[in-house]
């Protein structure tokens, strides 16, 4: 079977309710040709593999390809309630129609759905598996997430963009692609949402040479688009290292008052390996600040950016009382494979601006790998996080796998989710039942993202692939996912005025967001 043009064929019926018996024999009695039906004791083989997950009731369809051999093939869809969706196929992919797939979801919060396959095969007899089975979560995802798409031999900037996805459809927009700024390269990067503030993002701009001019911090806020330089905003208390006005912003965190943005302005660089994973990120030296979106400055503080540390990954605690990080002794490059990072967090008063004592949270002395990308859920309860083996960039270490911790025992574990692969990027929902993931568990090179739910007791349950109305998308989209961020909300501004503000004038850099959707 050819199971990159198989989608374009496929055949999709809604079937009376003799859907398993039509076809199977002239004159044969339904009674008859259910008997003469050979049963398979296990479920079918279906790709992607759904069997088994826990599904927010907001999602799209599932759509997926049977991978049995067969000349035909029946699917019914049921819950306990509403009514049955019935799929016929002569290739194996199923076609799930949206409207009756949103209401079948529906009515069955919080239940079971059910998935009947049949398959003739090719010697024309029946064959009837056991039923997949995936839980419906009484809980719904967030409906937009926002990602960026790069090669997955990331060596020069060329068609790099940031899209958003509706997961209840499989609509995908563009937010901003390099392709748009009409110089032939530049980068974005670093999207991220104030949570609370729909109205508000912030992600990054990248050039050198002759684009240099394109890079900055694009600020979307109450209904302005502007590009910003951290480095010219310093007000006081620079890092020891001058790394606050000498690097360029990225990885930030917005603090839940949506006035205040932690970032990391670092001296990372990308180098490569002869063997395996090529690609590895070395940072020599970083520092924390935070940008004051109401003053349009940088401040930044001792305790968030000390020269005898390098600290990176901020994030904020949902009710802004503390700042969580990630901090290591600098080494030299030629000693990368020995930087592990800590865990660490200082309680910060947005009132005072003050800030208190850095306090460790998670030691890599005590766990012998580097702990990165901390995420605290919205609800305070747990904090999601990658561990690997070293350095500070999971998504190039196979090593890498996600744990939570419970932030009021401070126990953690690793998520049953994970695989042999690399796992990173990652972010919640805002109602803390669900996490979107990257992971390259299908083929160890491109990143695909993952939902998962978790429940009351921290239990991550089997992810859910990003749905694609061609069951057969990932098996020819040559292009990698990262940087995952699910928000209530669409992006708050049109691709126009990001671009605009990334490459018009200085003096011009912002403009009214209102002029089109994000």
């Amino acid at each position: 079977m050819n199971r990159l043009a198989v989608y374009g064929a496929a055949s999709l019926g809604v079937l009376a309710a003799g859907w398993l018996l039509r076809g199977l024999g002239a004159g044969t009695s339904g009674e008859m040709a259910m008997e003469a039906m050979v049963h398979v004791a296990r479920p079918p083989r279906i790709e992607p593999d759904y069997g088994g997950t826990v599904i927010p009731p907001n999602i799209a369809p599932l759509n997926f390809l049977v991978e049995e051999p067969g000349t035909d093939y029946r699917v019914r869809i049921h819950g306990d309630a509403g009514e049955a969706i019935d799929v016929a196929s002569r290739n194996g992919a199923i076609p799930i129609p949206p409207r009756r797939w949103r209401q079948l979801l529906e009515v069955n919060r919080g239940g079971k759905l059910t998935f009947d396959v049949c398959v003739r095969r090719p010697d024309g007899q029946w064959a009837r598996f056991e039923p997949l089975a995936s839980t419906i979560a009484d809980a719904d995802i967030d409906r937009y997430l926002c990602y960026r798409l790069i090669r997955p031999i990331y060596i020069v900037r060329v068609n790099v963009a940031i899209y958003q996805r509706d997961v209840e459809t499989y609509e995908e927009s563009v937010v901003v692609d390099n392709q748009s700024f009409g110089r032939g390269g530049g980068c974005v990067n670093c999207h991220t949402f104030a949570p609370g503030h729909d109205d508000q993002m912030i992600l990054h701009s990248r050039g050198s040479g002759d684009l240099s001019d394109l890079n900055g911090m694009i600020v979307v806020r109450q209904g302005q688009v502007k590009k910003v330089d951290s480095r010219k905003l310093v007000r006081s208390a620079e890092s020891k290292r001058g790394r606050v006005t000498n690097s360029l912003a990225g990885y930030v965190a917005w603090h839940p008052n949506g006035q205040v943005a932690a970032f990391v302005a670092g001296d990372m660089m990308q180098f490569f390996h002869a063997v395996g994973e090529n690609r590895d990120v070395f940072n020599g030296e970083s520092d924390l600040a935070l940008y004051h979106a109401d003053s349009d400055t940088v401040t930044t503080a001792p305790q968030i950016s000390r020269g005898d540390r390098v600290e990176t990954f901020p994030a904020w605690s949902p009710d802004g009382q503390y700042l969580y990080f990630c901090s290591t002794d600098p080494v030299p490059k030629d000693r990368y494979r020995e930087v592990r990072y800590d865990l660490m967090r200082v309680r910060y008063d947005a009132d005072s601006g003050q800030w208190g004592e850095v306090e460790p949270v998670l030691l890599a002395k005590d766990t012998g790998m580097s702990v990165v990308e901390p995420r605290v859920s919205p609800d305070g309860r747990w904090l999601l996080f990658c561990m690997c083996e070293y350095g500070e960039f999971p998504p190039f270490q196979p090593s890498s796998d996600l744990y939570l911790m419970d932030l009021g025992t401070r126990r953690y574990t690793r998520l049953d989710i994970n695989s042999p692969r690399s796992e990173s990027w990652h972010s919640w929902s805002s109602n803390s039942r669900w996490i979107v993931f990257a992971s390259k568990r299908r083929d160890g090179i491109f990143a695909r993202l993952y939902f998962s739910y978790i429940d009351e007791q921290g239990r991550a349950h089997k992810p859910v692939l990003l749905p694609q109305k061609d069951p057969t998308f990932y098996d020819r989209f040559l292009k990698t996912y990262n940087a995952p961020e699910l928000t209530p909300s669409p992006v708050p501004a049109s691709e126009r005025a990001i671009v605009k503000a990334i490459c018009g004038p200085a003096h011009a850099g912002s403009m009214n967001s209102s002029d089109g959707g994000g």
